[in-house]
């Protein structure tokens, strides 16, 4: 700790320039959210938007699809909230709720608000009509020899209100207006860990402070006004005791009698036991008044009169609150660590854990709130270096010299930590490591003279200091600078107390830490109540200086508890419905609403205590298990298990796919499913094998850990049935108000829920890039099954860069895609609609970024809609989901056994609205999900963009009844699926790109994504054979692997230049949709290649598929009219659709109870509500395909012709 020694006394200034930028980093959230510059002309896509009316669309043609489920008619009103909103126009949308447009050479994009068309009531929606092939101006993914003719055509849109454009600055927005409290649910009292604050009544001043020379470390700068606080409070302060932020602001309740000053400030080093002098060091102090924060202006924010929350004023807040923890404990970010606060815990390989607090100032509508969590983080545990290493390393490391990379984890552990010297009596000098020597301490010689006299390390130790080193086989710690260094050897090294581990934890030690800070709620609430207490803020002497007041209490909070949704299951099961209890369901008795097939399949174990015949056992119960829940599920592997080495991995894996294939290929046959057995603790096995299957051989795998081979419960069966089902393209269950069509604002109209995440490298990898994901639902009305896009993009950078893209290519011009595009296109297709209403979950987000992602992702999101089509721009609603904040909810009564599940958290389905919510804006807290242990922290739901009007029931009933979708367990999650998808896509991509970082088997995974657009070589040829960039980043980001496509055939999705398709995996990540390789670049526009490829895809599918006949419409687009059977009698004689209506319409049927899986024949519908039209169904067989033709049988048929890559799906 520096002290000082003595002071000079100040000296008059009014010194203009001292201080300069002090106030910089006090602009607030707002200043930071200001987007990309100035404000440009209107952009492409604006002026009137509204929901598109049936006729013409973008993309492939799809008719109406008829459901499989009884449902309302598409065009009968709906009821229940919400519905009545679309019944008339909206009016212009108030100017503050108005958006950034314009071209996307303007820095800065504008947003607007879209308007839509009513809804009329009684009138069916008819399905569209066949389109006109146009040429459209730009198409995403279009094939590298020949242009794309993406097929487009006018939306038959109602007058719409003009749009309002909202001004540029990002001051000038404002987030929706909550729209009320909701009423739905149980009314309950829950208590939170939020404590009221009083606001004081003072007059807050900030001053500048200039500390020269200026100095990196916040501790040394508060010692240094520390001093200066203690020497002239009294004589030139004005008695005030100012809050300081450590950096360049100073707070005061009142004026200081000065509006400038000069001070000087003389320190002395820490004493370090020596008894020798103890250096000076003087510092020039210039403290310059700079603003007043005003409280009054804080006081109409929490009550609802003005809009924008005064940051200036919460800030000094904050700092006056964290002035005394500061001087107690060590502060991490908001939190405060103090071995004294709790018990320490080791974590193994020479770390520790420090119990601590997080603490915060909020506004709430309860006024000002302060926030307090209990915390617990990493710490290098006080050892002596030696001690330090061999915990890391984990061996006797006197045994054997150390190996390169031995040195290298020794290195990077202890490179940046400060030790302290331990051979020289009481002197305790301190140094900070900056490497290691490359020679061993016996080798290491020194100039002791001018003449360059040597002496070696161990001979000066002895001689010196009379110390023997024993270990000089080992290098040196090497600490200063890279120009002077010093050399001290590691066993006379102590390490430093109270120095926070900030890199990586392992596996091991993150389970450590987790059991540390794992609580019960009620123990959490009696912590948190301790530490209130303990900091005793009454007798704070900043809070008392600046009037601020905090109640020892929490908070009460009226709260509701949601209803759990209705879930649907097959008909043939004994229960086809399920109402979930207290979060939880099983499938006992249950049957998958549409089971997924698996015909050929092999396992490989990786786990030397698994013998083969329990590995057979194992295999056979996980297929009787499938076939129970209702998949067709072959009970014979296509070879026996094997077993292989772990450090063989690949070649294992590359042997037996050979195997498998030689019997498979003569068959037409591909391989559906690898059942892999893993060992617990498997190191970077997982992510290796995920690697070599996804982006190498194209297999699809499903990994199981040995200790659940051995215990082989049904419930772990039945689990890994569900994960296997949707990777094959089955669905587990559904909503029943989805399919009953009951939900308000995604009932009504076909509706497209986005959810999107950036998950950033591990502290210390610097180069790494981060990962963005972005899943979209590719059903509706259903709305559980979802395609994602993963990409990389610059080293943090946290807004997603390829949402939309446009680049110019040579030989076409202009061209536009992007992640928001190309599902908007895979909606299209799935469902046979375009979206009328998107609903955006954005995950990792921070209060400080609200405005810069909703600019230049709501700009992506309107570029993106406007590129498909003119004028089509659906209303949006951008929600963020937040879970990394500390707010705790706590039943009322702890003993009350009807308001906690079994792990005495609140209920699934509490949401709270009110008191501890922002002050106006439209956010709510809610528990989905049940407690398993410690305390569940709610999901933090913030709508910054509402065009579709939701109300507060609507919103929050439509995310709680989501997370009962989660397609892997029969559990309700902890946020929203769409949103919890995303982000394990995003974190699973990192294995393609790191498959050696990975410390355990247990990470999430997932399966890579079907579909298929042109490799990134092909599209960065169109974009003029430019590497990726990110906007802003200095390097090209290093792509994403190209997935397999008979991984992509199996496992939905969609590629991009720097993104690739990922889907649904193992442990955790969610389901995908199982859809075609079926992109715009490869459906051969008819009007620009009429020749005899097209004449020889005509007669093989007469001949081989009797069913259909072709003919082609006027304007020389071809269709399909399927031959009616002689046993059918027809409603209407024919029914002509496109091919992608045909693909729609088998992708909606396949998989159905009474249907095979190869398609060729035409049967009546038997769902009575769709009487008059036919569908596709199945017939076995059909495999007997021309040798020049490239087919692929699992999904019926897609006819590829290897010499122009035509693709049709029957």
């Amino acid at each position: 700790m520096v002290r000082k020694r003595r002071s000079e006394p100040p000296g008059e200034s009014q010194d203009t320039n001292s201080g300069q930028g002090g106030g910089a980093e006090h602009q607030g959230a707002y200043q930071q959210g200001r987007g990309r510059g100035g404000q440009g002309p209107q952009g492409p896509y604006q002026g009137q938007g509204g929901q598109p009316q049936g006729g013409r669309g973008w993309g492939p043609r799809g008719m109406m699809t008829p459901q499989q489920y009884p449902a309302a008619p598409l065009g009968q009103p709906q009821q229940g909230r919400g519905s009545q909103q679309q019944k008339t126009p909206r009016g212009p949308a108030p100017s503050q709720r108005g958006g950034l447009s314009g071209p996307s050479l303007t820095p800065t994009p504008e947003l607007h608000q879209a308007t839509q068309a009513p809804q009329q009531p009684g009138v069916a929606m008819q399905p569209p009509t066949p389109y006109e092939v146009v040429h459209a101006e730009s198409t995403f993914g279009s094939s590298s020899n020949q242009p794309v003719h993406e097929a487009m055509a006018q939306l038959s849109l109602q007058k719409a209100e003009p749009v309002q454009v909202a001004p540029a600055s990002s001051k000038s927005m404002r987030f929706p207006l909550r729209p009320g409290k909701g009423s739905s649910g149980i009314r309950c009292i829950v208590k939170a860990n939020h404590f009221f604050a009083e606001l004081p009544d003072k007059d807050l001043h900030q001053y500048d402070v200039t500390i020269t020379p200026e100095v990196t470390s916040r501790s040394v700068n508060r010692a240094v006004m520390a001093q200066l606080v203690k020497l002239y409070k009294v004589s030139h302060l004005g008695k005030r005791l100012p809050a300081y932020d450590g950096r360049k602001s100073l707070y005061t309740a009142g004026p200081l009698p000065f509006v400038s000053k000069d001070f000087k400030i003389t320190l002395l080093d820490e004493d370090d036991g020596s008894g020798s002098a103890r250096r000076e060091r003087e510092f020039k102090v210039a403290i310059k008044f700079a603003s007043r924060a005003d409280l009054h202006h804080l006081g109409l924010f929490l009550q609802g009169r003005q809009a924008d929350a005064p940051q200036e004023a919460l800030q000094v807040l904050d700092i006056v609150l964290r002035e005394l923890p500061t001087s107690r404990y060590t502060p991490v970010g908001r939190s405060f660590y103090d071995p004294n606060l709790g018990q320490r815990q080791p974590l193994g390989d020479g770390l520790e854990s420090w119990r601590g607090f997080y603490q915060s100032i909020r506004p709430t509508q309860m006024g000002l709130s302060l926030n307090i969590d209990m915390s617990s983080t990493a710490f290098i545990e006080p050892l002596p270096v030696i001690d330090f290493v061999t915990q890391l390393l984990n061996r006797d490391v006197s045994a054997r010299p150390l190996s390169d990379s031995d040195r290298v984890k020794i290195k990077k552990a202890l490179r940046g930590v400060k030790v302290e010297v331990t051979h020289r009596g009481n002197m305790r000098r301190k140094y900070r490591i900056s490497g290691l020597t490359s020679q061993a301490t016996r080798e290491l010689n020194f100039p002791v003279d001018e003449r360059g006299t040597l002496k070696s390390v161990v001979e000066y130790f002895r001689e010196t200091y009379g110390f023997a080193i024993q270990h000089v086989q080992w290098p040196c710690l090497q600490v200063g600078n890279t120009q002077r260094p010093n050399y001290l050897p590691m066993e006379v090294c102590k390490i430093v107390e109270g120095q926070r581990y900030s890199k990586r934890l392992n596996e091991r030690q993150i389970t450590a830490l987790l059991k540390v800070t794992c609580q019960r709620p009620q123990d959490r609430e009696r912590d948190i109540l301790k530490t209130v207490a303990h900091n005793n803020y009454d007798n704070d002497d900043y809070a008392k200086e600046f009037g601020i007041k905090i109640s020892q209490k929490l908070a009460s909070v009226e709260a509701r508890i949601l209803p759990p949704p209705w879930l649907k299951y097959h008909d043939t099961g004994r229960e086809k419905d399920c109402l979930p209890q207290v979060g939880q369901w099983n499938m006992m008795n249950k049957k998958m609403v549409n089971g997924g097939r698996v015909a050929n399949w092999i396992c490989i174990n990786f786990a030397r205590n698994v013998q083969d015949n329990t590995a057979r056992t194992f295999c056979h119960e996980l297929a009787q298990m499938c076939n129970i829940s209702g998949m067709a599920f072959n009970p014979d592997p296509v070879l026996p298990p094997l077993s292989g080495r772990p450090e063989h991995v690949e070649r294992v894996l590359k042997a037996r796919f050979h195997d498998a294939m030689t019997r498979l290929q003569p068959h037409k046959k591909e391989l559906d499913l690898l059942i892999v057995i893993l060992p617990d603790n498997n190191g970077s096995l997982y992510g290796d094998l995920k690697r070599i299957c996804e982006t190498d051989l194209g297999i699809v795998s499903q990994c199981c850990l040995t200790k659940h081979v051995f215990k082989m419960s049904k419930q772990y069966l039945a689990n890994v049935a569900l994960k296997i089902n949707v990777k094959v393209g089955g669905r587990n269950t559904v909503l029943r108000d989805a399919i009953s069509r009951r939900i308000p604002n995604v009932s009504d109209v076909p509706t497209i829920i986005f959810g999107a995440d950036v998950t950033h490298p591990h502290p210390g990898e610097d180069s790494s890039p981060s990962i963005a994901a972005v899943v979209a639902s590719q059903d509706w009305p259903e709305i559980t099954k979802y395609a994602g896009l993963v990409c990389a993009q610059a080293h943090r950078q946290e807004l997603i860069q390829d949402l939309f893209k446009e680049w110019q290519d040579p030989n076409k011009g202009k061209m536009s895609g992007g992640m928001i595009k190309e599902l908007l296109i895979s909606f299209r297709r799935a469902t046979g609609q375009k979206p009328q209403r998107i609903i955006f979950y954005r995950d990792g987000v921070s209060e400080g970024q609200f405005y810069q992602v909703l600019l230049y992702e709501l700009d992506a999101i309107r570029k993106a809609c406007a590129s498909l089509e003119s004028n089509y721009q659906p209303p949006v609603t951008f929600v963020v989901v937040q879970k990394r904040h500390h707010t705790r909810l706590f039943a009322n009564n702890h003993q009350d056994r009807n308001s906690t599940d079994r792990s005495g958290n609140i209920l699934p389905g509490t949401v709270v609205d009110s008191k501890i919510c922002h002050p106006t804006e439209f956010d709510f807290y809610l528990c989905s999900h049940a407690g398993i242990q410690g305390t569940s922290r709610p999901a933090h739901y913030h709508v910054l963009w509402d065009e579709n009007k939701f109300q507060a029931d609507a919103l929050q009933s439509l995310t709680n009844n989501l997370c009962y979708t989660y397609a892997r367990c029969t559990r309700s999650v902890s946020i929203v699926p769409p949103a919890y998808y995303a982000h394990l896509a995003a974190f699973r991509a990192r294995f393609y790109m790191e498959p050696d970082t990975s410390d355990s088997g247990s990470m999430t995974s997932g399966a890579a994504g079907r579909g298929g657009m042109l490799q990134q070589q092909q599209q960065q040829q169109q974009q003029g054979g430019r590497t990726t960039r990110v906007p802003g980043a200095n390097a090209a980001v290093r792509p994403l692997p190209a997935l397999k496509e008979n991984v992509k055939r199996v496992i939905p999705s969609i590629s991009t230049s720097s993104s690739q398709s990922l889907n649904a995996g193992d442990e955790e990540i969610p389901e995908f949709d199982r859809f075609d390789a079926f992109s715009d670049d490869q459906i051969e526009d008819p009007d620009s290649k009429r020749n005899t490829d097209v004449d020889d895809v005509k007669n093989y599918v007469e001949t081989e598929y009797e069913s259909f006949t072709f003919v082609e419409s006027p304007n020389g687009s071809m269709f399909w009219i399927p031959k009616v059977p002689t046993n059918v009698k027809p409603v209407r004689n024919s029914v002509v659709s496109s091919l992608e209506e045909g693909y729609a319409m088998y992708r909606r049927y396949a998989g159905m109870a009474g249907f095979e899986t190869r398609l060729s024949t035409i049967k009546r519908c038997p769902d009575r509500s769709i009487s008059s039209r036919y569908m596709l169904c199945n017939k076995a067989g059909k495999s007997n395909y021309r040798s020049n033709k490239s087919i692929d049988d699992d999904d019926g048929g897609i006819i590829k012709r290897s010499s122009s890559e035509l693709y049709f799906i029957l």
